[in-house]
C-alpha cells in the first residue's frame, strides 16, 4: 500500500468524519508519524477500541508510522468528552495494572519492528511525572484561552451540570501530549473519534502556537449500530478483548449473530478486506442473507486476529453442538465452554444423591426442575417428540434418568422444541 492511500481507505470504508485541511496532502508526501490516545480506564481494551487500533494499522499499513499514546497521566484525570458525568477517579496501582494490560494488546496488534515505520507505544506519565503544576500552567495553560476552551463541545455539553477543573484540564493535557510527540518524536498527526476533535484541535492550536509547527488532525466517525443503540455493549456488558474477560466463544458470538444492517457496516470498518472482496461478499449476501455470509466473514476475521484461528474454529464447533450435535460433542467441551454456550438459559439444579436411585422422567421435567408446568403436559410433550435429554430425543415418559447422564458428572441437559434449551446441574 502507498502513502497515498490512508484518507482514500477511511473515506471509501465510511470512517472518515472530520479532517483538518493539508492533512491529505501532507500524506501523500512524506512518512507521517500519527498517534492515537487509549486511556487505562480499564486493564482491557474493548470492541469500542477497535476503530482506533484499526486506524493505527491502516495507518501503518499505508506506510506511515503509528504511535500508541496509553494515557497513564490523563488517566489519572478522566476525558469528559462524551460523558454525561465526572467518573470515579483510580489510584496510581489500577492505572498501572490496566497500561500493562492494554500495552500487551496492542503490541499483538501493530508491527513494532519495521526499520523504517515501526510502531511505537509511549506513556504519557513518562513527561508528565515530573511535570510541575506551575510549569504546566505558566507553559502551557497561556497559550490557550479560556473561551478557547469554553466553545469546545466536549466542554460546551457540561456546563449546565456541572464540570470539575480536573476534568477541565484534560484538553490542556491532552494538547500537551501532541505537543511532547511533536517536539520529541516529529509527530503532525493525531487521530480519534469524533468526539475528540476538540481535544485534537487543541493539541494543534498549542503545537502552533507554541513552537509554530506543522499539526494535524483526522477524526473517524463514531459507530453505532442501525438501530441506534450503542455498539459494543450487550445485556451482559462490554465485549472484552482479554479472553478472559469476553470468551473467544463470546467474542464469535457477538459478531456472527450481527443484523444484516450492521454486517454490511461492519465488514468494511473491522476487517482488510479490500473493496472488491467486500462488494463480492456483500453481492452473495444478498442473493441467499440465510446463508449469513457477511456475519460468518466477519466472525472469523475478527475472532482469528484477536484471538486465533483455532479459537475461531473452536467457537464454530461450539455452536454447531446447539443445531445438530450430539451427547459426544457435548461430553468433549471444556466446562468453561459449556457453560459458556448455554449462558443465560434457565437453569435449575437438583442433589446427586435423588439421581442415584433414579428419577421418572415425568418427574424430573415437572417437578425437580419444573421445566414444565404439569406431568401431562410433560407427557404429551414426550409423545409428540417434542423433548431431548442431552441432545437425545425421549421416545417414553417411563424413561428413568440416574447418575449415568450427567454430561461430565455434573449436568443434565432438556431440550423442549428446536430452540429451548434448559441446563440441571447436580451437586
Amino acid at each position: 500500500m502507498k502513502t497515498t492511500d490512508f484518507v482514500d481507505e477511511l473515506r471509501w470504508r465510511g470512517l472518515l468524519q472530520d479532517i483538518m485541511p493539508g492533512t491529505e496532502e501532507l500524506l501523500k508526501k512524506e512518512i507521517v508519524t500519527g498517534y492515537i490516545g487509549f486511556d487505562p480506564t480499564a486493564d482491557s481494551l474493548h470492541i469500542g477500541h477497535l476503530t482506533q487500533v484499526f486506524t493505527l494499522l491502516r495507518l501503518q499499513k499505508a506506510g506511515h508510522k503509528p504511535i500508541a499514546l496509553v494515557g497513564g497521566a490523563t488517566g489519572m484525570v478522566g476525558d469528559p468528552s462524551g460523558k454525561s458525568a465526572e467518573r470515579n477517579l483510580l489510584d496510581e496501582e489500577a492505572l498501572n495494572k490496566n497500561v500493562d494490560g492494554i500495552k500487551k494488546q496492542l503490541e499483538k496488534f501493530l508491527d513494532f519492528n519495521s526499520d523504517k515505520n515501526g510502531a511505537e507505544l509511549v506513556n504519557n506519565y513518562d513527561w508528565m511525572k515530573d511535570y510541575s503544576f506551575l510549569t504546566f500552567i505558566r507553559d502551557v495553560g497561556k497559550h490557550l484561552t479560556v473561551n478557547y476552551m469554553l466553545a469546545k463541545d466536549s466542554v460546551k455539553n457540561r456546563l449546565e451540570t456541572g464540570m470539575s477543573f480536573t476534568e477541565f484540564s484534560y484538553q490542556l493535557l491532552q494538547a500537551f501530549d501532541f505537543y511532547q510527540l511533536h517536539q520529541t518524536k516529529n509527530c503532525k498527526l493525531q487521530m480519534g473519534g469524533s468526539d475528540q476533535w476538540g481535544n485534537i484541535t487543541s493539541g494543534t492550536e498549542l503545537i502552533r502556537r507554541k513552537c509554530g509547527g506543522e499539526a494535524y488532525a483526522v477524526t473517524t466517525t463514531l459507530i453505532k449500530k442501525a438501530d441506534g443503540t450503542k455498539f459494543g455493549k450487550t445485556e451482559s456488558g462490554s465485549i472484552w478483548l482479554d479472553r478472559t474477560k469476553t470468551s473467544p466463544y463470546k467474542f464469535y458470538q457477538f459478531w456472527i449473530n450481527t443484523s444484516d444492517a450492521d454486517a454490511k457496516n461492519w465488514i468494511k470498518i473491522f476487517t482488510f478486506l479490500t473493496k472488491e472482496e467486500i462488494d463480492t461478499l456483500t453481492a452473495e449476501h444478498e442473493k441467499d442473507p440465510g446463508k449469513r455470509i457477511l456475519q460468518k466473514t466477519l466472525a472469523k476475521e475478527l475472532t482469528s486476529l484477536v484471538h486465533s484461528e483455532e479459537d475461531h474454529n473452536a467457537a464454530i464447533e461450539a455452536s454447531l453442538v446447539l443445531f445438530n450435535g450430539e451427547l459426544k460433542d457435548l461430553s468433549n467441551l471444556d466446562e468453561e465452554t459449556f457453560l459458556e454456550i448455554f449462558d443465560g438459559v434457565p437453569q435449575f439444579s437438583i442433589s446427586k444423591n435423588e439421581l442415584e436411585s433414579s428419577i421418572n422422567v415425568l418427574d424430573f421435567l415437572a417437578e425437580k426442575t419444573q421445566v414444565l408446568p404439569s406431568k401431562s403436559e410433560a407427557r404429551k410433550l414426550i409423545q409428540g417428540g417434542g423433548i431431548s435429554i442431552n441432545k437425545a430425543k425421549v421416545e417414553t415418559p417411563e424413561l428413568l434418568l440416574n447418575s449415568s447422564f450427567l454430561i461430565n458428572n455434573k449436568y443434565i441437559l432438556i431440550q423442549k422444541g428446536k430452540k429451548n434449551y434448559f441446563l440441571c446441574t447436580a451437586n
